[in-house]
């Protein structure tokens, strides 16, 4: 039983400049939300972080929600929360399915995403993966984000001359050495 496994956890990131995160978090199993949330706010405290909430109606809209504010708002990051449990129809495959997928393509399009949308069989799966005090994946998610914006703030800033990026500031336009042939 995975509860029982040994885990280890990497150590929170440290940051000299400010992290901000937003926790978009779709509360249909509320008291499973909350202590998604509650756990998530620990980690990003924790880590001398601040963050905003906000509340979509299901686990389908958390990657429509974190789109709008990545590409409209200015959040170092970003937190994914919410429960699926299967029910009796394929529903259940269809919203797991879609969004982590969706959190994925947003990852990779450059969006920090710590990924805390659980989805279990039952409820007291739920209940022990969203309790802080038990497996806390809301914790683990929020940890997971500020590691992205630990990673992204890493190896920005410092660009090494590859691809398209010259590797100094001076640039050269093509035909405009003087020594070069000349248009008539």
């Amino acid at each position: 039983m995975a509860g029982h496994e040994t885990q280890d956890a990497l150590a929170l990131p440290k940051f000299d400049k400010p992290v901000k995160l937003l926790i978009v978090v779709a509360p249909f199993y509320r008291d499973i939300a909350d202590n998604l949330v509650k756990g998530a706010r620990a980690v990003i405290e924790a880590a001398g972080a601040t963050a905003e909430l906000v509340e979509v109606p299901g686990a389908l809209e958390v990657p429509v929600a974190i789109r709008i504010a990545h590409r409209q708002s200015n959040f170092d990051g970003f937190v994914a929360l919410g429960c699926v449990i299967r029910g009796e129809t394929t529903h259940y495959e269809t919203v797991c399915n879609d969004s982590s997928r969706a959190l994925m393509l947003l990852g990779l399009e450059g969006a920090h995403i710590g990924n805390g949308i659980l989805t279990v069989e039952n409820r007291a799966q739920a209940e022990v993966r969203a309790d802080p005090a038990e497996m806390d994946k809301g914790g683990g998610a929020a940890a997971a984000a500020l590691h992205l914006v630990a990673l992204f703030r890493k190896y920005t800033g410092s660009p090494k001359g590859i691809g398209f990026r010259p590797a100094s500031e001076e640039f050269r336009i093509a035909e405009s050495d003087k020594t070069g042939p000349q248009r008539t």
